[in-house]
């Protein structure tokens, strides 16, 4: 008895060890359901097919399995390859990115086709004048509205560059756009094809509907560096100079210029026989930069360093140095009170009184928190709000009497990136451009999310459109909207 039960189950491993090919395939049934196909079957030509499909996430009954990729259009699986060493690879990465490509065209198109969008439920030009003339809606909540519905209705339209090196206009790629205070001008930042960035300046006057035509002043002025940080500067008159904070190469150290915006154009304005004054500062490792419009610290900049805050004369050369507890990535000058606003990368905003004698951290007047880097802090015009945002897409509205937030506005996407953030208070607007190159629209009073609006060119993290928006866009008969440049094109969602 005992005999032939030991041979019976000698003579079964034998039969498994004979029909290897048997046990391969019940193992792979016990993962894989009898419906779809087992990754093993993919060949190498399957594994480098294009899909349009974003993960698992088109099929919930099809399991994830680490190291494969289920199709659901071709009800199949395909390995999955590292992208060092193979030609056209289907990594994880290229399905992402071609994902966001598909979504990205399907809104252009959207976009397109559709010429109003509605932020708001009944929320109409007809309805808005009728509750204005019916007294129910105040002037300042009239006017919010009606910026939420233009900006509803804007329609992307290509603007055309005037320029002396017109081969320039196709090689050169947008880094970024600065508007001025009357949004008259926009600095720009060029990438230039050889490396390194050039600089010019586009008056918006000529910024009229229907033909959008602009020109950009150029300058020799170049540089192999990068550029961390610009703002305008009013030293001589509003907005007469540019600070731009540049980052140190090789063996030359990082520095702060300080640069004439008449440079950038061939005459000088009536009346002013002497250029502009044209210095440059040594402060290496400088990450941001701001200028001060306030009385009690007039011609003077600040520069947020490595664990310090430099605040520099420009006419007399006198520095004050305050501590830090981390990098300085975003400053702000207050109008009305001598207050600096200092973003670190540790998260912490910290405001400096610059009257105070103590330049530790005795001088701080207050200090708000951030679970990520600080990439941009903005001061509302009655400075008792503060609108920050960090690198994980959070932006918060603080209230600094009572260092509590207020709201906080959702969608923005941002991962590592130091990032500019727009506050519009006359039109109730906020403004952002995250990382996945969308631009979002949120509503300052309520922080509801009125429009997403889409890159014009492939999303790609190298290439994040930078915006300027203004209800004024060129002066008082200008075009009003946003302004996108991206790549080597510059695009006007106008009011309609």
């Amino acid at each position: 008895m005992r005999k032939s039960s030991w041979q019976s189950r000698r003579h079964g491993r034998r039969g498994h060890q004979q029909n290897p090919g048997s046990r391969q395939r019940s193992s792979t049934e016990r993962y894989i359901p009898e419906t779809q196909q087992s990754p093993q079957d993919a060949g190498p030509g399957d594994a480098e097919a294009p899909s349009t499909s974003s993960g698992t996430a088109g099929s919930p009954s099809a399991p994830d399995l680490p190291g494969f990729y289920f199709d659901p259009e071709k009800n199949r699986y395909f390995r999955l390859l590292p992208g060092h060493n193979n030609c056209n690879p289907l990594t994880t990465e290229s399905i992402q990115q071609k994902a966001m490509e598909t979504k990205r065209l399907q809104m252009l198109q959207e976009e397109d086709k559709q010429r109003k969008k509605i932020t708001r439920t009944g929320l109409n030009a007809t309805s808005l004048l009728q509750k204005s003339k019916l007294g129910f809606l105040s002037a300042s909540s009239y006017c919010r509205l009606a910026h939420e519905l233009r900006v509803s209705c804007m329609r992307r339209k290509k603007v055309l560059i005037q320029s002396s090196d017109p081969s320039a206009l196709t090689s050169d790629r947008f880094n970024l756009i600065l508007a001025d205070t009357n949004s008259t001008r926009l600095f720009t930042v060029n990438d230039v094809k050889v490396g390194g960035s050039k600089y010019g300046i586009i008056n918006l006057r000529g910024l009229q509907m229907p033909s959008l035509k602009v020109r950009i002043h150029e300058n020799l002025y170049f540089t192999n560096r990068k550029v961390n940080s610009v703002c305008w500067a009013s030293l001589n008159h509003l907005d007469s100079h540019v600070l731009l904070c540049l980052m140190g190469i090789a063996e030359t150290p990082g520095c702060v210029t300080l640069l004439p915006a008449s440079l950038f154009v061939n005459s000088h304005p009536a009346g002013r026989d002497l250029p502009d004054m044209l210095c440059s500062f040594r402060i290496p490792g400088a990450w941001s930069c701001a200028w001060s419009l306030n009385s009690q610290a007039n011609n003077c900049f600040s520069t947020g360093l490595s664990r310090r805050v430099l605040v520099t004369n420009v006419v007399t050369g006198h520095r004050q140095s305050f501590g830090s507890s981390s990098d300085v990535l975003t400053q702000k000058f207050a109008h009305t009170a001598p207050l600096l606003f200092n973003g670190c990368r540790s998260g912490e905003i910290f405001v400096i009184d610059l009257r105070s004698r103590n330049k530790g951290k005795g001088c701080r007047a207050a200090r708000l928190f951030h679970d990520s880097a600080v990439t941009s802090v903005q001061i509302l015009q009655e400075e008792q709000c503060l609108m920050a945002s960090d690198m994980a897409g959070a932006i918060k509205l603080w209230d600094l009497r009572t260092t509590k937030c207020l709201r906080q506005y959702e969608g923005h996407v941002n991962e590592y990136a130091i990032l500019p953030l727009h506050v519009h208070e006359d039109e109730g607007l906020v403004v952002a451009v995250g990382q996945d190159c969308y631009t979002r629209i949120w509503s300052l009073h309520d922080a509801q999310l009125l429009r997403t609006i889409p890159s014009p060119h492939p999303t790609s993290k190298a290439d994040i459109p930078s915006v300027a928006f203004s209800s004024q866009l060129g002066g008082s008969c200008g075009a009003p909207g946003l302004l996108m440049a991206v790549q080597q094109d510059l695009y006007c969602f106008s009011y309609n």
